[in-house]
């Protein structure tokens, strides 16, 4: 499965590398890369001799259905693990616990020091526990990674690939050796932690932003309902101005206006055959006459 899937992707997708000298050919190591697209997991191990293991959530492996039995044998295919992310905690402990087994047998562990893919394709401050308490307990080296526009290959909502070139950069093994036995020590762990960023950093080109991308995520989403609000009551106070305009219309006085007679009807006071100015009429005219 790993081959048939890596042997697709060089085909169609034809990612280039840098630095593939500095993966070992045997032994443990680990394989700290920048994390943009879903596809990271696949690209990176497609372009390496040797099997990569990530973790993945365990929802991939127990999806009911045909469609689930499909996604969990091609993840395991591909060497992914399950890892129960229900508790915070409990995941960061079995997320270590997988990568240690990994290394014990002297393969490479991959993994994500941000903790999630980035939200908009910069570089965000690494999480401090894992990574650094895996490297501390193993003694095994880091190889900082970085991956290069995987992120334009399907953005969010695009549904088929674009057909493009990712890069792959592979740095130099870092050791951290002179921290063994504070692995549990905080202020190592953020040391050990920030010097791999660095080295992703200087690798991918990207801008950096030192906050977690899990809180950046938690900001994209707060802002984009904050604006959905501002519209959807947009739109309502539009609504409720016609309605407005028309009940102020209905509630107005209508002013009276005086009474106006038809033309040719006489005013009042005035008589068939009299004059109101007292001058007599033709039929006044008349009786004098008779």
């Amino acid at each position: 499965m790993k081959l048939s899937v890596g042997s697709s992707l060089k085909l169609v997708f034809r990612p280039w590398v840098e630095g593939l000298e500095n993966v070992p050919t045997a032994g443990p190591a680990i394989l700290a890369s920048n994390h943009l697209s879903f596809s990271d997991s696949f690209f990176l191990p497609a372009v390496l001799d040797r099997k990569v293991t990530f973790i993945a959530k365990a929802e991939y492996f127990t999806a009911p259905g045909v469609k689930g039995k499909l996604t969990a044998a091609f993840f395991k295919g591909v060497g992914q693990l399950p890892v129960d992310r229900s508790g915070v905690r409990g995941a960061g402990e079995a997320a270590i616990r997988s990568g240690l087994s990994v290394l014990e047998k002297g393969e490479l562990f991959g993994i994500y020091p941000e903790g999630t893919r980035s939200p908009d394709g910069r570089l965000y401050r690494g999480k401090p526990g894992g990574l650094s308490r895996v490297a501390l307990r193993s003694g095994a080296p880091v190889i900082p990674v970085a991956m290069i526009d995987t992120e334009k290959i399907q953005p969010p909502g695009q549904i088929r690939p674009k057909l493009m070139r990712p890069g792959i950069r592979i740095g130099r093994p870092l050791d951290f050796s002179r921290y063994q036995g504070m692995e549990n020590d905080r202020f190592i762990q953020r040391s050990v932690t920030d010097e791999v960023m660095y080295e992703i950093w200087k690798l991918s080109g990207q801008e950096y932003v030192d906050i977690y991308a899990t809180a950046a995520k938690r900001q994209i989403a707060d802002a984009a309902k904050a604006a959905a609000e501002a519209q959807k009551a947009q739109a309502a106070e539009q609504t409720r101005k016609p309605e407005s305009a028309q009940a102020a219309v209905a509630a107005e006085p209508v002013a009276e206006r005086p009474e106006r007679k038809p033309e040719g009807t006489p005013a009042a006071g005035e008589r068939a055959g009299h004059d109101p100015q007292g001058e007599p009429g033709k039929h006044g005219e008349r009786r004098n006459a008779a």
